[in-house]
């Protein structure tokens, strides 16, 4: 899944989602003071602009560069609240303490033995930050052999709780029912969401 699949995806249509933040998001963020936050996979741009809203200063990051001309036009109104950055975050580290949130929303972040692009994104929170990650629960998804995907090649926050140490605390490793109705042609009931907080 390169630059070019994605941006043939979102070429496919005038707008992939719905632009509504992630109702994760919503609900494990609302209350938490604004500051910096890094929004993986920014899509459309539907969180990094709430979270701009709501006053946070957001670097929004995909692989897309049609998906992110199309949240800088979503976000215009912003007056500079969101950097929209075109990188690779797999093999990119972002930079390190930067980030009182860093939100992984859906990311299809693939499982490596040294967990080097999942320790960039931990490495990336701040002391006193907040770690969300949220993805579909395994039991809605199935293998796609002649698309070379597996989900259980992908990380689950029950993965990526095992890689946290002393310096983590873990808030919410749970799945639950989603908040909204699931993508057009997928059957997808259930979010898996991690919340962690950075202690040092």
């Amino acid at each position: 899944m390169d630059r070019q699949f994605w941006d043939d995806m979102y070429g496919s249509r005038d707008q992939l989602f719905s632009g509504a933040p992630n109702g994760v998001l919503v609900s494990e963020v609302a209350e938490l003071p604004p500051g910096q936050a890094l929004d993986v996979g920014c899509g459309e741009g539907g969180d990094a602009v709430w979270l701009a809203r709501r006053g946070w200063q957001v670097t929004a990051v995909d692989i897309s560069r049609v998906a992110l001309e199309r949240a800088a036009a979503a976000g215009a109104d912003l007056g500079g609240r969101v950097a929209w950055t075109r990188a690779d975050l797999t093999s990119r580290r972002p930079p390190a303490a930067a980030f009182d949130l860093v939100s992984v929303q859906y990311f299809p972040l693939e499982r490596r033995p040294d967990h080097a692009a999942l320790r960039g994104l931990l490495d990336a929170v701040a002391p006193g930050g907040t770690l969300l990650f949220a993805t579909h629960d395994l039991a809605d998804l199935s293998p796609h052999p002649e698309q070379d995907f597996d989900p259980r090649d992908y990380y689950q926050p029950d993965d990526i709780a095992g890689v946290l140490d002393d310096d983590w605390t873990v808030v919410v490793n749970e799945t639950r029912p989603r908040t909204a109705p699931a993508p057009a042609g997928t059957h997808h009931t259930h979010d898996t969401v991690l919340r962690a907080r950075r202690l040092r």
